[in-house]
Formats: structure tokens, C-alpha cells, sequence
């Protein structure tokens, strides 16, 4: 069976794993954006970059006879699963969405919600504060005019110099990443708030911990509604979904 994974997360990587442990069962390939300059690649055929829109990942699926597709991309990914939704519509191909669940505040925690990066700059307030930045490389143009903060950003890779806010320094790191060291960076740097998005999973999680024992506030922006599709938590939901429409599949095959 063919299988199409719309990849980049945490859980598109366990899926990785399972796929191949499923051997020749499944025809997988993964598909990552790109956006990341040294991807963990997986044992299976890879192709990166962008399909041209919903027509050419229409196309693409018609043209590798696709059965499935997995959409395993980040939450906040929200016009790949558009296109994906659209595409699969189109091409009569089975679709899942892996979406992990959201964090959720404890007692302790000092989360402002707000609705987007937009309207997290603007939280930030006037009065200049020691900002730990953790929204990725992508949303930072709408912290360029709020206000004379001290910016940390940390992201995998190092963003364009045009897109960071002024006199920003990058730390380059990747997660997971463990509370103890959450707690030290904190420490060290004196953040006065914390700026990320409400991306779930535990890779990131620890940043939250740490947080909530230093009294640290969190500028959570919320996820944005993504395209309606099946949805598991994770990469054995999204295993056991394959493995259904695999026996599903191979029946009618065999009465054809």
C-alpha cells in the first residue's frame, strides 16, 4: 500500500520507525518542507520541498497511485493541511492527521493566551523585559517594532539576520530538552517572559516546568483551527489506522 507522510514532527519521526518495522507491507515516502537545514531522515524514500499548492499535490497523489496519506506536519503548519485536506479530496486518497494534543496550564503556571504572534508582541508590553523567544524562524516580523526588549531567540536553525528583532541574539539548539537545563537558561539569562506557541508533545515541554517553579510568565499563543480530517494523538494511532486500511485495501484487491 502507498503511503504519502507529510512529515517534520516528533511523531512523524516514531511513525518513521514503524513504518519501516512494517516492511514491504507499506510503500512509504516522506515528504518534509524543507524548512529545516539538517533534517533527521528516516530509512525510507524522501523527497523535500513543496508540491506546488493543492493541484500539484493533487497530481502528485494520482501520479504514485497514492492509498494514503499520513499528515504528521507541526500544528501551527496550518496551509499544508489545508492543501493536504483538499488534495485528498480531490484524489479520492485516504487521509489522518496526527495532532498531538495541546499543552494545558497547571496550578502554578502564569500563561497569557493570546490568539497570534500579533497579539503576542503587543503583550509584551512597553517596558523593556529579557525575552525568551521560542516561536521558530518564521513568525518573528511582528516583534520587530514591539518595543526595546532584550531578545533571546532559540530555534534550530539560525534565522535570516532581516527577519530577527533588533539586537537579538540566537541560540541554536534542538530539542528535547530537560528541565534542569530549562531552569539554568532561565536563571542565567534572567528571562523576564517567555514567548511560544502552544505547539504541545513533550520535546519542549520542559521550558513550561521551568517556568512554573521560577515564577516566569508565558505568552502562549493559542493554535489556529486547522482542516477538518480524521485525527489520532499519535504515531500507533496513526499505525493501527494504516494497518486497517491496509487489510481493507488488500480485501477489496483481492475480490477485484
Amino acid at each position: 500500500m502507498r503511503v504519502l507522510v507529510l512529515g517534520g514532527t516528533t511523531e512523524a519521526r516514531e511513525l518513521y520507525g514503524l513504518l519501516e518495522q512494517a516492511g514491504a507491507r507499506f510503500d512509504a515516502t516522506v515528504s518534509l518542507a524543507g524548512a529545516t537545514r539538517a533534517p533527521v531522515l528516516p530509512r525510507l524514500a524522501v523527497r523535500i520541498g513543496g508540491f506546488g499548492g493543492v493541484d500539484g499535490l493533487r497530481d502528485w497523489l494520482v501520479a504514485h497511485r497514492t492509498d494514503a496519506v499520513i499528515d504528521a506536519t507541526h500544528p501551527f503548519a496550518v496551509r499544508m493541511s489545508a492543501n493536504a485536506a483538499q488534495a485528498c479530496t480531490q484524489a479520492g486518497v485516504a487521509l489522518l492527521r496526527v495532532e498531538r494534543p495541546g499543552w494545558t496550564p497547571v496550578a502554578g503556571d502564569r500563561w497569557i493566551r493570546v490568539a497570534d504572534m500579533e497579539a503576542a508582541a503587543r503583550a509584551l508590553g512597553s517596558t523593556p523585559r529579557r525575552v525568551l523567544l521560542t516561536v521558530g524562524r518564521k513568525d518573528l516580523l511582528p516583534f520587530h517594532h514591539a518595543g526595546a526588549h532584550d531578545w533571546l531567540l532559540r530555534s534550530v536553525d539560525r534565522p535570516d539576520a532581516s527577519l530577527l528583532p533588533p539586537g537579538a541574539r540566537v541560540l541554536q539548539a534542538r530539542g528535547p530538552f530537560d528541565v534542569a537545563a530549562e531552569d539554568a537558561l532561565l536563571r542565567d539569562e534572567r528571562i523576564d517572559v517567555i514567548v511560544t506557541k502552544n505547539s504541545g508533545g513533550t520535546a519542549t515541554y520542559a521550558k513550561l516546568a521551568a517556568a512554573r517553579a521560577g515564577g516566569v510568565p508565558v505568552i502562549m499563543v493559542d493554535r489556529p483551527p486547522v482542516a477538518a480530517a480524521p485525527t489520532v494523538a499519535d504515531a500507533v494511532g496513526a499505525m493501527a489506522w494504516l494497518e486497517r486500511l491496509y487489510a481493507h485495501v488488500s480485501s477489496t484487491r483481492r475480490e477485484v
